[in-house]
């Protein structure tokens, strides 16, 4: 088993959030995980990527070469295209249609949509729409997972463990908030199948 997945947003999104939850579901199946995270800025609303490397044999290096991606998993879908010339030929793009519009040049959203959507695998839901509908729109990130949660090889049960984990000590009401919205993602792809 081998992913490599770019997950990408910007500051405040909960991208480092998706990233610990998949890494804690991958060690809790005895996989290796590499991390490597790259700030744009260090603040809200700057670009932040990280690169998430997964195996079951050991991995060399924390980021993954352009081409190698198996998965660009975007909270915000222009931050989707820029990590394009990561992802490879069978590759996959997971992202929320919802702008997060920080720039005063924000690209047009039908052409930034009808763009990543030209693309062969592609799956774009409105993340933050879900999550509203689930009492809590800070938890489109873990909605996002939800729907990748299909593409991932690492079973449901461990993302739902992550959350627990990564969550545990701020209470059970943001464990289940954030396990409702990983349900409901994982429900919205399903329904589109």
């Amino acid at each position: 088993m081998k992913k490599d997945i770019i997950l990408a947003g910007v500051g405040g999104q909960g991208i480092l959030s998706i990233a610990a939850i998949i890494g804690l579901a991958a060690l809790e199946k005895e996989l290796y995980v590499k991390q490597a995270e790259v700030h744009g800025m260090s603040q809200r609303g700057g670009a932040v990527q990280s690169h998430l490397r997964i195996s079951s044999n050991q991995i060399a290096s924390d980021l993954i070469p352009l081409g190698e991606a198996d998965m660009i998993l975007s909270v915000e879908p222009m931050e989707s295209l820029r990590y394009m010339p990561y992802l490879s030929t069978d590759g996959w793009i997971i992202t929320n249609s919802k702008p997060f519009i920080n720039i005063f040049n924000y690209p047009d959203l039908n052409k930034l949509l009808t763009q990543i959507q030209n693309y062969k695998n592609t799956l774009v839901i409105n993340a933050d729409e879900i999550a509203a509908k689930n009492g809590s729109l800070k938890s489109s990130n873990v909605v996002l997972l939800g729907a990748a949660s299909l593409y991932l090889e690492i079973p449901y049960v461990n993302l739902e463990n992550g959350i627990r984990t990564l969550f545990g000590r701020k209470g059970e009401d943001v464990v289940n908030k954030n396990l409702t919205a990983l349900k409901a993602g994982m429900e919205s792809i399903l329904q589109i199948k």
